[in-house]
């Protein structure tokens, strides 16, 4: 059994209704990615693509889930693991509204922000883990487009806090070794 697969029980253990549906077969998620296309005039076109979506106890993924490595659907389910956690934690109603009201649902999305940042703490450990700690540092730039970009709306326009939150994770990791 695969890496993946292995973690994949324990979410199924955690998370007993838990499943990996594809972005194609949903028109809700559809919908979603014209959405998101036409609000940030563009800038987020890849939803159905590139990006995978935890919503109601479900992963949805693009296409591309096929030709993930084992090690890299490993990492990205850690982070999935978290938006679970979360939505456990919150609930449906309060982790949409933590998602996409405070403090403004573009350019300025605190909740979001922190909510996703929770979720890439978790990318990074993991890619740490998989990959050794240069390739978990290799990931700042990429979160912080992500963070300052339209990719989520541009949930939060400030680099350096975006940096510095990079580098406390990244200081944790190395000084915890790690675990």
């Amino acid at each position: 059994m695969s890496r993946h697969e292995r973690f994949l029980e324990e979410i199924r253990a955690e998370f007993p209704r838990f499943e990996i549906r594809y972005k194609r077969d949903s028109g809700l998620q559809r919908a979603i990615h014209v959405a998101l296309a036409v609000i940030t005039l563009g800038a987020q076109r890849h939803y159905s693509t590139r990006y995978h979506t935890a919503m109601f106890g479900r992963l949805y993924v693009p296409d591309s889930w096929d030709a993930m490595s084992d090690d890299d659907r490993y990492i990205l389910l850690r982070h999935e693991r978290v938006h679970l956690q979360q939505r456990k934690r919150m609930g449906d109603v309060a982790m949409a509204f933590v998602y996409l009201i405070p403090i403004l649902p573009l350019g300025l999305a605190w909740g979001r922000a922190r909510i996703e940042w929770e979720a890439y703490v978790e990318t990074i450990r993991a890619t740490h883990e998989v990959y050794g700690i240069d390739a978990a540092k290799r990931l700042r730039g990429e979160i912080l487009r992500r963070y300052v970009g339209g990719d989520y709306g541009w949930m939060w326009p400030f680099p350096k806090t975006v940096g510095r939150w990079f580098d406390e994770a990244i200081a944790e990791i190395t000084s915890s070794g790690g675990s």
